[in-house]
């Protein structure tokens, strides 16, 4: 009984470590900051001042496809339409850590 509760605990400990950078979550306060300083000035509050129908409220983000962390950060790398792409001026991490904040602050409702 022993060995069992040893083993399982080993393979919980194992599984924890081996999932830990991938359920890591990302820096909101740094996301409000890169969007504070990149993304207010067409966003604010999580409208859109140049496309009044495609804000970054929650009800928006589902009509659009865009309700997820992907989704979020493939646009802001990449830019579409109006939008212009942020990949080389943003990293990576600034672009997941955005893409975080501007979905838990439409789930929060801005």
């Amino acid at each position: 009984m022993r060995k069992l509760a040893l083993a399982i605990a080993v393979v919980v400990t194992a599984l924890t470590l081996w999932t830990a950078p991938a359920a890591q979550a990302a820096d909101l306060g740094h996301g409000g900051q890169i969007f504070g300083n990149n993304c207010a000035a067409c966003h604010i509050g999580g409208g859109n001042v140049v496309n009044g129908s495609k804000t970054l409220k929650q009800a928006d983000l589902e009509k659009y496809e865009m309700a997820s962390v992907e989704a979020i950060a493939n646009q802001v790398t990449n830019g579409k339409n109006a939008m212009p792409a942020f990949k080389g001026r943003l990293s990576d991490e600034d672009i997941a850590d955005v893409a975080a904040y501007v979905l838990s602050q439409a789930e929060q409702g801005w």
